[in-house]
């Protein structure tokens, strides 16, 4: 079958579209698939009833919660956009109904369409199954060279990283959410320990759940990494800084008294199963083994220093 017409319910899917040559094809994304930039200008055919981006986290948790108890949608399909995108291929997830479109869309969407599409679902839970799910993407799209030629080259970066072994690897801790506190799961664990890190309290695959403070102080981290999913750096910050920073009990964790506590750019790099993760390796190795990694280039904004 030949794909002409695309639509992706999931950013990490657009992102490797694009890489792949093929935005062309793409006629419909979701609200939240803004990376590169030209994706933005395709139509959008999920959007979100939450607004995230003026909510803080807390309040961001409460209404999610709210919406799951009383069985409601947390993302909308636009059903024009559908209609005129016609794909060929609908691409998305069960990963989390809360971080993308889910199978209810996904219902609704072949319910609409006269055409049915190719239905492919994109569901990787570690760094293997991210790198297999481009060589899946590469056999639908018949472009299994291209597909191979990314990930070869991820392979060398992670393989790059992953050389550099820490004779005492530090106990890291990264937090998905702010307030509550959420385990970081899923690929987040592989990723901390490739690049130098013994990963505290989630293991790699596992769901993100809830986290408490006594669970944080009993497995005393020497570095804690925030990541809340969506956010941005400056985000995360300024939320650290609401919250926490003047918490007597937070302050006495003894990464917090060594000031090894970072924020990450988790909407680029670490919430979504993109081949963007690799740039997180990286991020993270110059985290947890900045001696080693000082000519190591990452992008710019991509992590910082909480000051306390």
């Amino acid at each position: 079958m030949r794909i002409n017409r695309i639509v992706s319910f999931l950013p990490s899917a657009t992102e490797l579209l694009y890489e792949f040559g093929v935005q062309d094809f793409l006629y419909g994304v979701t609200h939240e698939c803004k990376y590169p930039d030209d994706a933005i200008s395709k139509p959008q055919v999920i959007t979100s009833v939450i607004d995230s981006e003026h909510l803080s986290s807390k309040d961001i948790d409460k209404v999610t919660c709210q919406l799951l108890k009383e069985g409601r949608d947390i993302f909308i399909l636009n059903e024009d956009n559908l209609k005129n995108a016609k794909p060929d291929l609908i691409i998305s997830q069960e990963t989390c109904e809360v971080c993308a479109a889910y199978t209810n869309q996904v219902n609704k969407a072949v319910k609409i369409l006269q055409n049915k599409p190719l239905l492919h679902s994109m569901d990787p839970h570690n760094m293997n199954e991210i790198l297999y799910s481009v060589k899946k993407l590469g056999k639908i799209l018949n472009m299994d060279s291209k597909a191979n030629q990314i990930v070869g080259s991820l392979e060398k970066r992670i393989e790059f990283v992953s050389d550099c072994k820490n004779a005492k690897p530090p106990k890291v801790l990264a937090i998905e959410w702010i307030e509550p506190f959420f385990t970081a799961g899923h690929w987040v664990p592989e990723m901390i320990q490739i690049a130098g890190g013994v990963n505290l309290i989630s293991n790699t695959g596992d769901h993100s759940r809830r986290l408490t403070m006594d669970e944080i102080s009993e497995s005393d981290p020497e570095i804690i990494i925030f990541m809340p999913c969506g956010f941005n750096v400056d985000r995360t910050v300024s939320e650290y800084e609401k919250t926490l920073k003047q918490d007597k009990k937070w302050n006495l964790l003894n990464a917090v008294k060594n000031d090894r506590v970072f924020a990450v750019d988790a909407n680029s790099y670490f919430s979504k199963p993109s081949i963007r993760t690799v740039d997180g390796i990286e991020i993270l190795s110059k985290i947890i083994q900045s001696e080693k990694f000082v000519s190591l280039q990452v992008p710019e904004n991509s992590f910082m220093k909480m000051s306390q």
